[in-house]
């Protein structure tokens, strides 16, 4: 990372991206499973692989913390932040781990739409991600992608409300209304904690741009 920074600002940064870059192989294999009818054991051990890599990550960050006296953020915006990113890619693996465990069957255009809707919002984090080391040159951008975040989360929820007065209006069998019922709160949940990094983002912002 070429921005001129003291070794253990890059170790900050450099684990938060690589985190939200393990947020968006998990936002792809997301894509994937949703978008997939039948056996999810394969894309379950991938998203696994990539839940324990950011738990990692997220463990090397507050680890770091407790060790770096003077840090490039405040310590409790990135104690908030890591352990937000960290959610994101558990809340997407629970998503997939229902679809796995309850034989959910085939997505309905709705709940893949949802799952589109969480792969553009973690591109726009991990873009977002890449503006923080330069944050007084870059805020406008990052803002620009804090809004764009927080717009794709209010699609969600709209499209979400949607979707779950259709599951309880047409289908007929009460076992997956249950099963879908879960899938889609957690897309949406997502979608809200994603939602969540954009608000804390733009605190960083109000102090440090």
């Amino acid at each position: 990372m070429g921005f001129g920074l003291k070794p253990r600002e890059e170790k900050f940064y450099g684990y938060l991206l690589e985190n939200t870059q393990l947020i968006r192989d998990a936002a792809d294999v997301l894509q994937e499973a949703i978008n997939r009818d039948g056996d999810l054991s394969e894309l379950m051990v991938r998203i696994d692989e990539l839940e324990k890599k950011a738990d990692v990550n997220t463990a090397k960050i507050v680890g770091l913390l407790h060790k770096t006296f003077i840090t490039p953020l405040d310590r409790e915006d990135i104690y908030s932040i890591a352990h937000k990113l960290d959610d994101v890619i558990d809340c997407i693996q629970g998503t997939i781990e229902r679809m796995e465990l309850y034989n959910a069957g085939t997505a309905s255009d709705g709940a893949r739409e949802l799952a589109v809707l969480v792969g553009k919002s973690v591109k726009q984090i991990d873009k977002a991600f890449t503006h923080l080391p330069e944050i007084k040159k870059q805020k406008e951008k990052l803002e620009e992608r804090c809004a764009r975040i927080i717009e794709y989360e209010a699609m969600g929820d709209r499209l979400y409300r949607q979707e779950m007065a259709k599951l309880f209006r047409e289908c007929k069998d009460p076992i997956e209304i249950i099963k879908w019922k879960e899938i889609l709160l957690h897309l949406e949940e997502t979608l809200d904690i994603s939602e969540d990094i954009a608000n804390l983002l733009k605190g960083v912002i109000v102090k440090y741009a």
